[in-house]
């Protein structure tokens, strides 16, 4: 895929989708402040192309803290309970992806893509066996392969798996069908949250300090 032709896509959808959705990026800005104390954006340091950082947007769905005080190691998978982190407004935006729309943003500026694995935590960039560091050669995305096949329900190495097939099978074409999968996937609501047996802190406590294999990866896909 030529990638003018890609960033071309990137700048005019983002651009557009901010000036339309403007009105409900408003209303839920104004809920989420009227709801709980705290800023309307969550912003947090995530890796990017070549795994370089970057502050990625989204609509803050989880009481305040700041960023800097939550160890993404001990931190807790949110639940599809009652997880007392989240909002109440949160329940809602969380459901229906709305806390993702602020990263139109991100992609307008060039830190992402429409279509693109998702962006990780630097912390996450440990437990990525070598073979697959090849997600980052490619800006991170507002939805992807994983998302369109399970999102968060998957197990980390299975993500793994999925961002690398994109890398390999990148093309318009490719992104177009990715997109139009998405709409079922927000529509339905599934694969919201996750399970903890499932995570990249349970994969990084598995290898118990060992660099991460390609292996392991090939295992979880059978």
């Amino acid at each position: 895929m030529k990638n003018g032709i890609k960033r071309l896509f990137d700048m005019v959808t983002s651009g557009v989708g901010l000036i339309v959705l403007s009105p409900l990026l408003l209303l839920v800005a104004v809920w989420i402040k009227l709801d709980s104390k705290g800023p309307v954006f969550f912003m947090q340091q995530r890796a990017g192309r070549e795994e370089q950082p970057f502050q990625i947007f989204k609509f803050r769905t989880m009481r305040h803290r700041a960023p800097s005080t939550i160890d993404q190691h001990q931190e807790q998978v949110v639940s599809a309970g009652h997880d007392p982190r989240i909002t109440r407004a949160g329940r809602f935006i969380r459901a229906t992806s709305l806390d993702e729309l602020p990263q139109l943003i991100n992609i307008f500026k060039g830190d992402m893509s429409v279509v693109g694995p998702r962006p990780v935590l630097m912390e996450q960039t440990e437990v990525i066996p070598p073979g697959y560091k090849k997600r980052f050669s490619v800006r991170p995305g507002l939805t992807g392969l994983a998302q369109v096949r399970g999102r968060r329900s998957l197990g980390w190495l299975q993500q793994l798996a999925y961002d690398a097939e994109y890398v390999d099978k990148q093309s318009l074409v490719f992104d177009f069908k990715i997109l139009l999968l998405t709409v079922k996937v927000v529509l339905t609501g599934s694969g919201i949250y996750g399970e903890a047996g499932l995570n990249w802190r349970t994969y990084r406590d598995r290898l118990n300090g060992q660099s991460p294999r390609d292996s392991d990866v090939e295992e979880a896909m059978r």
